[in-house]
């Protein structure tokens, strides 16, 4: 690992603090009303305003990592077990025959998002939509999602954020013309999720359906004959 910043811009602690913030007080005022009106009513308040208050504290994780650096390797974006793989045509953002990893996000993983492979940014767009399941391929489609397109050494992949029935927000950080480096820190969803890498069909997958991956962790794909170092 050279570095493990985040990109510039990167405000992760706002969000973070925002939401610590409201849930604490939460937790003060119900147990003032066990204090005030001790009983069954306000004793289930507590419990369920209690695990409200630790589930956000667990949620907003942003941990360091050793990440993996090495030629034309693709790594994991984010924390997730792997629930489709697919080669399709991706006609909106790259046209192009790409195969699609589908990575599903349980309220239980890390929710922050990782860049795949260095490279530069040429697109960022927010899409308004559903909010499906988000294990269910056809949130990717429909779901609100935030796609960014990367321009690496090897070509163009596209990063889709998506929502799910509980995850009302994904947030990118990047910006058009932003440089990121493999397993640079880009964005983050607020609860169970979906992130999909769109990737050239030539490339060697490293994972299957069911595999668990960890983002800057995981290999996910090798691109062939790449000798090229990991700085874009």
């Amino acid at each position: 690992m050279k570095s493990d910043k985040p990109i510039k811009g990167w405000t992760f602690k706002k969000y973070k603090d925002g939401s610590v913030i409201a849930t604490t007080l939460g937790m003060i005022l119900a147990l003032a009303a066990v204090f005030v009106y001790p009983g069954v009513l306000t004793g289930v308040i507590l419990a369920l305003v209690g695990g409200l208050w630790g589930l956000v504290l667990y949620f907003f994780r942003n941990p360091d990592r050793d990440v993996l650096l090495e030629p034309g390797l693709v790594i994991g974006p984010c924390d997730g077990t792997v629930a489709d793989i697919t080669h399709l045509k991706e006609e909106q953002y790259l046209n192009a025959d790409v195969v699609r990893v589908g990575i599903f996000l349980s309220v239980f993983n890390v929710h922050v998002q990782r860049a795949p492979l260095a490279g530069e940014v040429v697109f960022v767009e927010h899409n308004p939509g559903k909010f499906l399941p988000a294990f269910d391929p056809g949130a990717s489609t429909e779901n609100e999602n935030i796609a960014m397109v990367l321009k690496t050494k090897f070509g163009e992949i596209l990063v889709k954020q998506i929502s799910g029935i509980l995850a009302r927000r994904c947030i990118n950080f990047a910006t058009v013309g932003d440089v990121v480096q493999t397993g640079q820190r880009f964005g983050l969803i607020k609860f169970g999720s979906r992130v999909e890498l769109y990737l050239p069909p030539g490339v060697e997958l490293l994972v299957s359906v069911g595999d668990q991956v960890r983002g800057g962790l995981t290999r996910v794909a090798q691109i062939p004959g790449a000798v090229n170092d990991d700085e874009f």
